[in-house]
């Protein structure tokens, strides 16, 4: 028990805590586009079942280590690359990702009602939980394998991963309904998705992206929006 309180595991859990928090921030950002098509009532369940989905998903993955290892493993060769379990699911993730991504900034571009003047069928709140599930699957598998790299000691890596969910399930409301209520940054966070999407399938070929662009990229467009939104708010009449 006391080699678990050392300095060394301390700073291992708060990195890994804050790291956790940083890769967390595109789960979020699908949390809130999905939960978005569901009645307001059911929204805030949603998003909670989605958050323990993918707490509980990177739990399992790390008391499940020697699989998860197993799944760098070349499996087969294509093209002179070995695609490993990890490249399979990421790139079926990232492909799903590319679909949901498209699909719903087709939804946003059209209105509700679409050019045949129909209204779109709404989400069903099991329809919106396997699809949390599928992605939380890509997303804790791209977490885990971060953190068996940092740290040592499995109860460190399950202490951050509960500690950053714990984060990620006080903001998750704010986020969704400041998103909600600027569709312009609804639409930059779809694109945002979008772009995690061909990364991920890109990573899956064996093309190594580097996040930091990524994440920096996202980051500086997210600051842009925001500064228009507050010029654009500077500008209406005081009523």
């Amino acid at each position: 028990m006391h080699e678990l309180f050392t300095v060394e595991n301390l700073i291992a859990f708060f990195t890994l805590t804050s790291l956790e928090i940083v890769l967390g921030i595109d789960n979020i950002v699908f949390l809130a586009i999905l939960t978005g098509r569901l009645p307001k009532e059911l929204q805030a369940r949603a998003r909670q079942i989605g958050l323990m989905l993918a707490m509980g998903m990177r739990i399992l993955l790390l008391l499940s280590i020697k699989w998860l290892v197993g799944l760098t493993e070349p499996l087969f060769a294509l093209a002179g690359h070995g695609f490993s379990g990890r490249d399979l699911i990421l790139g079926l993730g990232g492909l799903f990702l590319i679909a949901k991504s498209t699909y719903e900034i087709h939804h946003k571009m059209e209105g509700e009602h679409g050019p045949d003047g129909k209204k779109g069928g709404a989400a069903t709140f099991a329809s919106v939980l396997v699809q949390i599930a599928l992605l939380d699957l890509v997303f804790s598998l791209d977490s885990v394998i971060t953190a068996v790299g940092m740290a040592r000691h499995i109860g460190v890596m399950i202490a951050a991963v509960v500690a950053a969910v714990g984060v990620m399930m006080i903001f998750a409301g704010p986020v969704t309904r400041f998103i909600e209520k600027h569709p312009t940054l609804k639409m930059l966070a779809l694109s945002f998705l979008l772009l995690i999407g061909v990364m991920l399938t890109a990573e899956s070929f064996g093309q190594h992206v580097e996040h930091g662009y990524i994440y920096f990229a996202m980051g500086f467009a997210l600051l842009v929006e925001i500064l228009n939104i507050r010029a654009e708010t500077r500008k209406k009449p005081a009523h």
